[in-house]
């Protein structure tokens, strides 16, 4: 691999902090950018690099042997199976499983794929026999998986579980310092075959190589310099011979002023008449995060003067301005675009609740917004869908926000809960379960990177185990776990409530061991970055609604809010009831003992393995006490 330009130099910085974790990865790229050769480069860099790596590309079975080739098949499971194989994941076992062009999978083989990564085994065709597989994988593809999931091609919870460690692959044209490396390479490798040695290429063949757009990327320019070894008559070529499949675009190289030029005819095309407010609060916004919100630094990358950036605050409704009267900035209309406010809950957590009850609902259309509620299964969607701008506000556990500042989303800490570890547990059915020690070999479900992982690993190390000790079973959030416990399908659950509330009442269901004394268990509230820039007010009135939640003079148990929660939440009463009590609805803002403790956790997934960077808690937080 080359990595000459800038842009590769980062890209080889972001492989080797991904490939010593055994995370699944998502490499993104247009067609011909080296997608295999980087998952090769993850491979070889890796605990994995003496195991086998293997390649599949998924656009290329037919859709009614995918199953087979892909899990594998028993002698006689369908017509010219004369005898059983193993397929591409058992195939792969120790090592590495790259699936190239993943959209490409049909829609049938995305849920059972969804279920081996979470099962971690497979089931090959004509046989019901599990069989566990140890492989790391990598997806790849050059088509954008939102949108195939928009248009219900790709589902969104393969999508979530393949998308832990992304990697976005540079077209060509992108990173033009490589070109000339490139090119020296495979005339180096095609000269060799064709007893050419020592070509090189002329001044101009070489300008011509390096003012291509190259829309076929890397593979385009190795057929290029093939065909010049090909018709080459001397070691000095003078000639290359490119073919134009589509315009040359605009140079990537182009100057900053007209690079922001074309940016503002584009986006004066598509104006809907509030651009000046839009660009104004963008740009102060952003720069005001990237200094961290140091005014004077921010100031200073804007060209503006302390004094002129905090005339800009205050007519954007950031901070209360020291004076009256009139400044050189257009004042800016209250802004359309957040008239609306998203909030994230998942089904059983504490906004789930909130939602029920309907105060934050009520904070926010006094004050002219309203609310659009968008559901999520667990933490880390809720911070991928913060990350890519869909959602502004949610709440999550400790290691979900650990794993999404390790990816690089952009959000802030903008409050905790008191921690509430008597609130997850691990619960089994299985009388000879009876200490943490005999979960070894076991079959332990539990949702990735949420508080039940955390405290998993705690309990694990406390009782000198770790996941590897254990067969993992990856699952969201369902009283259905309740069935699979009890029926053996699993042989332990770590939930939280109210679900553990749900297996207390259960007579098949016992708790283990519970988290007191090996975590917190600490709830976050985390807000976009960007909205909490340029909307700390909204911010503070969705926090102030729920400490409302708090302050109701009435009896928890006769409350109204836990008979909503029992109807929205279709919870048994006492269920209902146990769960509503147990939340505070008291977000405090983070302080410094509460950052030591995320910090640590962080660390501690690091030296495991997990994330692909040190991460620091503390650039993350909004306002600290």
């Amino acid at each position: 691999m080359v990595f000459e330009d800038p842009v590769s130099r980062s890209l080889k910085r972001n492989l080797d902090r991904v490939a010593p974790s055994d995370a699944t990865v998502l490499i993104i790229g247009e067609t011909g950018t080296g997608k295999e050769l980087v998952a090769r480069y993850i491979h070889k860099n890796s605990p994995r690099k003496d195991g086998p790596f293997l390649a599949v590309n998924c656009g290329a079975f037919a859709e009614t042997l995918v199953e087979a080739e892909l899990f594998g098949h028993e002698k006689g499971s369908f017509t010219g199976a004369t005898k059983g194989e193993v397929g591409w994941f058992e195939a792969a076992n120790g090592g590495t499983l790259l699936l190239d062009e993943i959209g490409d999978l049909p829609p049938l083989m995305q849920v059972k794929l969804l279920r081996v990564l979470q099962e971690r085994e497979v089931v090959r065709v004509g046989s019901r026999q599990s069989r566990p597989i140890d492989i790391r994988l990598i997806a790849a593809t050059n088509v954008n998986l939102e949108q195939a999931v928009e248009a219900k091609k790709f589902r969104r919870d393969l999508l979530y579980r393949l998308n832990v460690m992304k990697i976005e692959l540079a077209p060509l044209r992108a990173r033009k310092g490589d070109i000339s490396p490139l090119a020296d390479y495979f005339l180096s490798l095609y000269g060799g075959k064709f007893e050419l040695k020592d070509c090189f290429l002329a001044p101009a063949a070489l300008n011509k190589l390096l003012n291509h757009s190259w829309p076929g990327n890397i593979r385009e320019l190795e057929n290029v310099i093939h065909n010049a070894i090909l018709l080459a008559q001397d070691v000095c070529i003078d000639h290359v011979s490119i073919v134009q499949t589509e315009p040359e675009t605009a140079p990537v190289s182009a100057d900053f002023d007209t690079n922001l030029r074309r940016l503002f005819e584009e986006a004066l095309a598509n104006s809907h008449g509030d651009l000046y407010e839009r660009v104004t609060r963008g740009l102060v916004s952003l720069a005001l995060e990237k200094d961290s919100g140091n005014q004077v630094r921010a100031a200073e990358t804007l060209g503006l003067s302390r004094n002129e950036l905090r005339t800009q605050l205050a007519h954007m409704g950031l901070i209360t301005p020291r004076r009256k009267g009139a400044s050189h900035f257009p004042k800016l209309a209250p802004s359309k675009r957040h008239s609306v406010v998203r909030l994230a809950y998942q089904h059983f957590g504490t906004l789930a609740a909130v939602k029920a009850v309907g105060t934050i609902d009520e904070r926010l259309q006094s004050a002219g917004y309203s609310v659009d509620w968008r559901a999520f299964s667990s933490g880390p969607p809720i911070l991928d869908a913060i990350g890519s701008g869909e959602i502004d506000f949610g709440v999550t556990g400790e290691a979900a926000t650990i794993l999404a500042l390790g990816m690089g989303a952009p959000f802030y800490y903008v409050g905790h809960e008191s921690p509430a570890p008597g609130d997850v547990a691990i619960v089994v059915a299985d009388e000879s379960i009876r200490r943490v020690e005999d979960l070894r070999g076991k079959r332990v479900a539990f949702n990735k990177w949420s508080n039940a992982d955390h405290f998993l690993m705690k309990a694990l190390q406390r009782g000198g185990l770790s996941k590897s000790d254990i067969q993992p079973v990856y699952m969201p959030p369902d009283l259905s776990s309740l069935v699979d416990l009890s029926c053996g399908a699993i042989d332990a659950w770590v939930i939280w409530e109210p679900f553990l509330g749900a297996a207390r009442k259960d007579r098949r269901a016992r708790v283990l061991v519970d988290g007191v004394g090996h975590v917190e268990n600490r709830q976050f509230y985390v807000c976009r970055r960007l909205f909490a820039a340029s909307y700390p007010n909204i911010v503070e009135l969705i926090l102030d609604a729920i400490r409302d939640m708090s302050r109701e003079e009435v009896v928890c148990s006769a409350d109204d809010g836990v008979a909503a929660v029992a109807r929205n939440l279709r919870l048994d009463a006492t269920v209902a009831e146990r769960y509503y009590c147990s939340l505070a609805f008291n977000p405090e803002a983070m302080d410094e003992q509460t950052v030591a403790e995320q910090q640590a956790i962080a660390d501690a997934y690091f030296a495991d393995g997990q994330l692909p960077a040190r991460v620091s808690i503390a650039s993350a937080v909004w306002r600290t006490l």
